[in-house]
This record gives C-alpha cells, structure tokens and sequence, in this order.
C-alpha cells in the first residue's frame, strides 16, 4: 500500500503519451509541458494513445517511482483538452484506477436508513 500525504495533488496530463517512455523522459514532458516540478511530491498520470495503459510518476523524496496499469477490458477515462493537465483528488485517482468513471462514479452501496 502507498501512502499519500493529504496535500499531495494529482495532475492527468491531458491528451495521449508515448507509453515507451521512463521516468527520466516523462519527468522531462512535467517540467517542459506543464510546467511543474516532477520531484516536489505530486502524482503525474499518463495515458497511452489506446487508452488501456497509463502511467504514473511520483517522486517521494527519496527516490522516482514509475506505476503502471494495463486494464484488461475498457478504457481509462480521461479529459479529452489537449496540450496540458487536470488535477484530480486522491479519491478520483483511486477511481480512474479501478477503472470506474472518476467524473462521476455512481455510488453502489448505501446503508440502511436507522428506523
């Protein structure tokens, strides 16, 4: 289990990414193309042209950290704006991992109402 600290923010870099990048090129497109800072702590999220792989950068302050997730059916919802980043909260991201719509995921458990 990763830990994340409450202050951390997630960026989806909007549009497709050559999924053959690592780390080093990745952090590389943060600092060129969003114009942020890919060793302060925020999560980056990059999603392949087919739309079934992304991968997240993180660096925790002792090291890079590369995350990879392949859905096996279906496509990752992302932002369809080109050429920049959303942020999204912890909870969205644990959403769009699980492949569920992170914009608006459909709540499919309420517990009984007391009485």
């Amino acid at each position: 289990m990763i830990t994340l600290a409450g202050a951390v923010r997630v960026w989806l870099a909007t549009g497709h990414t050559d999924m053959r990048r690592g780390f080093p090129s990745l952090s590389l497109l943060v600092q060129e193309t969003l114009k942020r800072d890919p060793h302060a702590g925020d999560l980056y999220v990059f999603r392949g042209r087919r739309g079934d792989l992304i991968k997240v950068i993180w660096h925790d302050g002792q090291g890079a950290c590369l995350f990879t997730k392949r859905l096996e059916r279906g496509r990752f919802v992302w932002p369809s704006a080109s050429g920049g980043a959303v942020t999204i909260s912890v909870a969205q991201l644990s959403y769009l991992l699980s492949g569920i719509d992170w914009r608006m995921p459909v709540e499919t458990w309420r517990p009984k109402a007391a009485g």
